[in-house]
């Protein structure tokens, strides 16, 4: 059954941005899904004239690890919800001198070195190979970089993200490695989040929160490990404070219908199976995601 509330533009709040996102209020909905429940029921509101559903991450006060989000589950919810733009957020280590913890990153590239999430929703009696060339929509990069002409702190426009497993954080070898491979930052959250919104044919950016240095950066011998940690926790705030003003900028530029994007017709030519093999079941699973592809030109089954 179809949620009775609709939203355009779902935002993903991780780390500190997830909490704060759902302390600006709105009404919780229900979204039930063939993978299990998402993170935490979405919270549908109007912000800045654009119906929107946040979704937090990591779930209320923060309990599920990057391994056992529930991916799959929180796309396909807001794919319910009839989002069709995800602004996503995420804490993360910086890879490079020059990105400052409290900047804004709009990444776009990423490299994937998760191995335990599931990370397609075509995983049983379905072939589709999705395009991934460009693992953030364009369309909506170009809109925040528009955005955040209007707000008052350093954002850089491009970025790649190494998206290790975690939870634990990186080896000093490995910090250096990711450096070498061209990585601009290190975080444990974007996959398989940016290839499942492909999947389901939502655009999706990637609004990354630099809160300190990774290891590859030494650490002043003078600060003790007490010195840290709340020096992390004033820049997660700090870059927090900065996402949600941009974000709230860019809502201000969607106010109009969406705009056309390829990313809503990226399983066009992805399905690879023959469509006249795939079983009933699958079909009625997915057909929210394949539903269109699967007519004859009369739109009937086949």
């Amino acid at each position: 059954m179809a949620p009775s509330k609709t939203a355009r533009v779902g935002i993903i709040g991780g780390t500190g941005l997830g909490d704060a996102l759902v302390a600006l209020g709105g009404e919780a909905v229900h979204v039930e899904t063939p993978f299990g429940s998402p993170s935490a029921p979405p919270i549908i509101a109007h912000w800045e004239g654009v119906d929107v559903a946040y979704l937090s991450r990591h779930g209320a006060g923060h309990r599920l690890n990057p391994s056992n989000i529930p991916y799959r589950a929180n796309i396909w919810a807001l794919k319910q919800l009839g989002v069709s733009e995800i602004i996503a957020s995420g804490a993360t280590g910086s890879l490079r001198e020059d990105i400052e913890p409290g900047h804004l990153v709009l990444c776009d590239q990423v490299i994937d070195k998760t191995f335990r999430r599931a990370s397609t929703f075509f995983d049983e009696g379905i072939v589709a190979h999705m395009e991934f060339a460009d693992p953030f929509c364009p369309n909506l990069r170009t809109l925040l970089t528009a955005a955040g002409k209007r707000v008052s702190t350093t954002i850089h426009h491009a970025g790649t993200y190494v998206c290790m497993e975690g939870p634990q954080f990186s080896s000093r070898a490995e910090s250096n490695m990711h450096r070498q491979w061209g990585g601009d930052l290190i975080g444990m959250t974007c996959m398989p989040e940016a290839k499942l919104a492909r999947e389901a044919e939502l655009c999706y950016a990637l609004i990354a929160l630099p809160t300190d240095y990774d290891c590859w950066r030494p650490v002043d011998p003078s600060r003790g490990p007490d010195d840290l940690l709340p020096e992390i926790l004033a820049n997660l705030r700090r870059a927090t404070d900065n996402a949600i003003a941009l974000i709230r900028e860019a809502l201000k530029l969607m106010k109009g219908p969406p705009t056309p994007c390829k990313c809503h017709d990226a399983l066009k030519l992805a399905i690879w199976s023959d469509k006249k093999h795939i079983d009933p079941q699958v079909r009625k699973r997915l057909d929210p995601l394949i539903g269109r592809y699967l007519t004859d030109n009369d739109g009937t089954m086949m």
